[in-house]
């Protein structure tokens, strides 16, 4: 899976900015992103805030590494 060039404490920014009512399409040309991230990161990380997005990350890195030794 390729890495994100955006941190779990940039996302959670973006989509403090959408919930504070910017619209997506000024969001998606400020911060340089598609509309489809946006919504994806709507969809993963709506609602969380930095420490459990960080959190989240490390659960998905553990289950990956877990998948991996039992395959």
């Amino acid at each position: 899976m390729r890495k994100s060039r955006f941190n779990e404490e940039q996302i959670i920014a973006v989509l403090k900015e959408a919930e504070a009512g910017i619209a997506p399409d000024e969001l998606c040309r400020r911060h340089g992103i598609t509309r489809g991230s946006l919504y994806r990161w709507k969809a993963k990380y709506g609602g969380m805030e930095v420490s459990e997005a960080r959190r989240l990350r490390q659960l998905e890195e553990e289950n990956r590494q877990l998948k991996h030794v039992r395959s």
